[in-house]
C-alpha cells in the first residue's frame, strides 16, 4: 500500500461502498440506462478525444437510449455541415456509399475525432436502425460546433441559389465582406479585431434575420422543405456566431470559451425547437469533451468567469439534462504533440497524487460507476476539491500538471462518473504514420 493510499483510506472504504463496479460496458447497468432514459439530454463526455473506451461506452449507451427509450438525436462536438452529411446517410442517403465515406468530411485537425473504428461502426448501425423506418422514427446526427465559417456560408448560398435565386444574391452580397481572407477564419478574427479591416458583423446579423423571417414564412411547407431550410438556418447562425467568436479569440480565452459553447446550447436548443415543430418529441444524446459537459461552475473554469455546456443546460433543462463525465487512471491515448500536427500513439501518465484519477485507481475497482446525483453520501465523501485530468487534441506529458489538470468539486460537476482504470487509443480511419508505428515506449519514471 502507498502512502497515498494509506493517506485516503478512510475515504476509500466509503469509495467502496458508494461505486457500482462494470463488469461489462456501462450498457448493462440498468440503473444507469434508467436514470438517462428519464432525462431529455444525455450529456456523454470524455476525459480526452482519443480514448477508444470512452467512444465504445458512449455507443453502447447510446445504442440502448435509440433502441429503448426513444433517443432521436445524436449531437456532437463536430461541425455542423459536417455532421449533417452523416446525418444524411443514417437516413438512407445515396451520396455516400458507406460510412467511411460519409465521415470522410471531417477534414479539419483533429480528423481522428470522428474517422475512428469506432465512429464508423456506430454510424453503421445508426443507419441500419433507420432502414425502413418513417422519417419521423429515425434517429438524426448533428453537429453543434462553430468552426465552419466558410463552409456553413457555403451552404446558405447553396440553398438559396435553389429555393430563391434573388435572395441568394443578396447573401452572397453580403458574405462577400469575407473575400479577401482566403477562407482563413483566423485571419479574419485578426484583422478585424485590431482595426485592419472592418467587421462583417452587421452583413452575418442580417442574414440571419433574413432566413429566420424565411423560416417563421415557412411553416406550413412540406417536411422535407423544412428540413432543408431548418439546415440552412442553422448554418446563418452558425455564421453570426463563428464570426463573433473569431473576432473575439484575440482577446483572451473566456470570451471566446463563452461564445461557444453558449452557441452550442442554442444549436441544442434549435434542435429541440425543429424536432418537436415537425411534430414528434426532441430525445437528445450529445458527445463532447468532459470540459464542456461538466458544469463549470463547480470547477476553477467557474472561478474565472468561464461557463460551459453543461452549466447552461442545467440552467435551460434542470433535472431534464444528466451529466456523466468519464475517467481513466493510465494507457495510451491519440494526441498530438502541437496544433495541426500528426497523430500519435501516445502513453497516458499515472494519475498524479491528489487528483480523482489516482484516487479512483486506489478504490482497485477496473471498471466503475459513480451515481453522484441526489447522492448525499458521496457528496459528503468527495466534497473536497481534486484534480481532475483533461486531454484535448494534444498531450504534453512532460508538463501534465499544468498543460491538463484542473480543480473541481465532482458532486456538483456531473451527475455520475465512468471510470476506467486502463485505456487505449482509439484507432484513426485516416493512415497516420506516426500512430501505426506501434506502441509508444515508457518514457517517464514509473514512480511520476
Amino acid at each position: 500500500m502507498t502512502p497515498s493510499s494509506l493517506r485516503n483510506e478512510p475515504l476509500l472504504q466509503g469509495l467502496r461502498q458508494q461505486l457500482r463496479a462494470l463488469p461489462g460496458d456501462a450498457a448493462a447497468d440498468e440503473f444507469l440506462v434508467q436514470q438517462l432514459s428519464r432525462a431529455k439530454l444525455a450529456l456523454l463526455g470524455e476525459a480526452s478525444h482519443g480514448t477508444h473506451e470512452f467512444y465504445a461506452e458512449r455507443l453502447a449507451l447510446t445504442q440502448r437510449l435509440v433502441r429503448e427509450h426513444g433517443c432521436n438525436a445524436i449531437v456532437v462536438e463536430a461541425d455542423w455541415p459536417d455532421a449533417w452529411r452523416v446525418n444524411r446517410y443514417i437516413r438512407g442517403g445515396a451520396e455516400d456509399r458507406s460510412a467511411e465515406d460519409a465521415l470522410s468530411g471531417f477534414e479539419r485537425f483533429p480528423t481522428w475525432m470522428w474517422r475512428n473504428t469506432v465512429v464508423r461502426d456506430f454510424v453503421e448501425w445508426l443507419r441500419e436502425h433507420n432502414r425502413g423506418r418513417a422519417a419521423s422514427q429515425q434517429v438524426g446526427f448533428y453537429g453543434m460546433d462553430l468552426y465552419s465559417l466558410y463552409s456553413s456560408m457555403a451552404a446558405v448560398l447553396e440553398y438559396l441559389d435553389r429555393a430563391d435565386p434573388e435572395a441568394a444574391q443578396r447573401a452572397r452580397s453580403r458574405y462577400a465582406c469575407f473575400d479577401h481572407f482566403g477562407e482563413d477564419s483566423q485571419a479574419y478574427g485578426y484583422a478585424a479585431s485590431f482595426g485592419m479591416k472592418s467587421s462583417c458583423e452587421d452583413e452575418v446579423i442580417q442574414q440571419l434575420r433574413d432566413m429566420n423571417r424565411r423560416a417563421a414564412d415557412f411553416l406550413a411547407g412540406s417536411t422535407e422543405e423544412r428540413v432543408d431550410l431548418f439546415y440552412a438556418q442553422q448554418n446563418a447562425r452558425l455564421v453570426r456566431n463563428a464570426e463573433e467568436y473569431y473576432r473575439t479569440m484575440f482577446h483572451g480565452r473566456v470570451s471566446s470559451w463563452n461564445l461557444r459553447d453558449s452557441h452550442m446550447v442554442e444549436t441544442l436548443q434549435a434542435l429541440e425547437k425543429h424536432l418537436e415543430g415537425l411534430g414528434g418529441k426532441a430525445k437528445m444524446v450529445v458527445w463532447a469533451h468532459n470540459s464542456h459537459l461538466g458544469d463549470a461552475s463547480a470547477t476553477e473554469m467557474g472561478d474565472i468567469g468561464e461557463w460551459n455546456v453543461g452549466q447552461l443546460a442545467r440552467d435551460r433543462w434542470g433535472d431534464q439534462a444528466m451529466l456523466v463525465g468519464f475517467s481513466t487512471h493510465h494507457g495510451t491515448v491519440t494526441a498530438a504533440s502541437e496544433w495541426a500536427a500528426a497523430a500519435e500513439r501516445k502513453r497516458v501518465r499515472p494519475g498524479l497524487a491528489g487528483s480523482y484519477e489516482e484516487l479512483f485507481h486506489q478504490a482497485g475497482e477496473e471498471r466503475f460507476w459513480l451515481p453522484l446525483r441526489g447522492n448525499a453520501a458521496l457528496a459528503d465523501l468527495l466534497k473536497e476539491k481534486r484534480l481532475q485530468r483533461a486531454i484535448g487534441v494534444i498531450y504534453l506529458p512532460q508538463s501534465e500538471r499544468t498543460s491538463h489538470y484542473f480543480h473541481t468539486r465532482l458532486p456538483a460537476q456531473f451527475d455520475a462518473m465512468i471510470h476506467i482504470d486502463e485505456t487505449r487509443a482509439v484507432q484513426p480511419l485516416v493512415a497516420e504514420p506516426a500512430w501505426h508505428a506501434g506502441e509508444p515506449a515508457e518514457t517517464y519514471p514509473s514512480e511520476l
